[in-house]
């Protein structure tokens, strides 16, 4: 067994910890509270968009092209992995990046795969054994929208320039404070719904013409698709971290309990043998 002071320096240490994770905590659970509302606010906006886009370009008369909704046979694959800038947040960033090379191991497994990383801890460990096109850590220093437009211009012009024929995003969706879900969309090209219980809906008059209005709207689509993935990896990784603490914090409570035990049995020993040397020492001097 260990010695007392060996014990005190460890319950000192472990109760340490305890006060860091504890903070860590509270820090996360402060910016999950703002992050939850931005994304929940935004989610219904981005989806409809999404959705209106998809129905207008399926109605869209086969004459009128769009360079983003244009189908090609993928040979070239670009990934956006969206993951952190830090960690101590359990499985957030090692979930997305297992999805990213299990998908270029099986489903783009005879296909070129190029990655542009938005985080620190992704690009560490996928620039091991993936072509890195690009690293962006500094948007989550200042995310908006703007930002999030430079990054999106980049990639939708590579695709227009048919540099690379399918573009995806993965990243962490935010469900809850608990559960992030491991999400792949795809960004371009843009797929036409053609949902045959939507055909027999209203017949809607555009003003300006269908066109017009996809070829504004699209390139703001795919800018909005990509900022909501930013904000949803914002929320689970606050969530992810918060969880992550609260286990750690649990787990080091436990560990101190098992220590202070420990150090009050090895007191107990401690004073139990002093006892019975003094009583040993008393019976030899009257013997």
């Amino acid at each position: 067994m260990a010695n007392l002071k060996e014990i005190r320096n460890r319950i000192a240490s472990v109760s340490s910890t305890m006060q860091i994770t504890s903070a860590m905590k509270m820090v996360s659970a402060a910016k999950l509270k703002k992050a939850q509302d931005a994304i929940t606010a935004m989610r219904p906006y981005s989806d409809k968009l999404t959705e209106l886009i998809q129905n207008l370009s399926s109605s869209i008369d086969g004459d009128t092209q769009n360079p983003y909704t244009e189908q090609r046979p993928v040979q070239n694959v670009l990934v956006l992995v969206i993951t952190s800038n830090r960690g101590l947040c359990g499985g957030f960033n090692s979930n997305v990046v297992k999805a990213v090379s299990k998908n270029i191991s099986t489903v783009y497994a005879n296909k070129k795969v190029s990655l542009i990383t938005l985080g620190k801890k992704g690009n560490d460990i996928l620039q091991k054994s993936s072509e890195i096109e690009t690293n962006n850590n500094e948007i989550f220093d200042e995310l908006t929208f703007s930002n999030a437009s430079a990054i999106a211009d980049s990639f939708m012009a590579d695709f227009t320039s048919k540099k690379y024929d399918k573009i995806e995003v993965v990243y962490n969706r935010f469900k809850n404070a608990a559960t992030q879900i491991v999400t792949t969309e795809t960004l371009l090209p843009i797929v036409s719904e053609q949902d045959d219980q939507n055909t027999a809906g209203a017949d809607y008059i555009f003003e300006p013409t269908q066109e017009n209005i996809v070829q504004e709207l699209l390139p703001k689509s795919i800018k909005m698709q990509l900022f909501k993935a930013l904000r949803d990896s914002i929320a689970s990784e606050h969530g992810a971290r918060m969880t992550a603490m609260h286990k750690a914090t649990d787990n080091a409570t436990e560990l101190r309990d098992q220590l202070k035990l420990s150090y009050n049995q090895a007191r107990q020993a401690a004073i139990t043998n002093e006892i019975l040397e003094i009583v040993g020492g008393a019976e030899a001097l009257s013997s």
